[in-house]
């Protein structure tokens, strides 16, 4: 999606308004110019990006990611799995799942983002998972987490009290 429409607009529309100040005004529209450049196409980025939110969640558990390639944002939807009435059912039992839906009363509208890094056979591993469940990873991972968080952890807590009894110390010894 080309942005630079949208910001030629405002661009146009600040030097209509500026004509109507004289001189030193059309001079101020002419260097505030550039630098507002920037923060349209910013904000317009933000606005996307929550809007796509909204529609991820309407999708569930299809979804709508906003991708930057160079300054302008792609979209890239991941449509719900196709279920079909007639389809044969598959022999193998279905592994438990608990897909652990985020709360409504959680959920005031906002989004942050984190930067998470993974070694490159587990994010092949949380991939091929997300895709088993025909979610996005971000879609996926923010259901694990949603799940560990309202399991309050036990998992990780009992694991690492089965491989060393709890006690563990770090640290430097001269």
């Amino acid at each position: 999606m080309d942005l630079t429409p949208y910001v030629d607009t405002r661009r146009r529309e600040l030097a209509v308004a500026a004509e109507a100040g004289g001189e030193d005004a059309r001079e101020l529209a002419e260097r505030l110019t550039a630098p507002l450049e920037s923060a349209a196409r910013l904000t317009l980025l933000i606005v996307l990006s929550a809007a796509m939110d909204e529609v991820t969640r309407e999708l569930a558990p299809g979804s709508v990611d906003v991708r930057l390639r160079g300054l302008d944002p792609a979209f890239v939807v991941t449509p719900p799995p196709a279920g079909g009435a007639f389809e044969e059912p598959d022999p193998r039992p279905e592994p438990p799942r608990a897909p652990a839906p985020v709360p409504a009363d959680a959920d005031d509208g906002t989004t942050a983002r984190i930067n998470l890094r993974l070694p490159a056979p587990l994010k092949g591993r949380a991939e091929e998972a997300a895709a088993r469940e025909g979610l996005s990873v971000n879609a996926w991972l923010v259901r694990a987490v949603n799940a560990a968080v309202e399991s309050g952890g036990t998992r990780a807590r009992s694991a690492e009290s089965t491989r060393g009894g709890g006690n563990r110390y770090t640290g430097w010894v001269r």
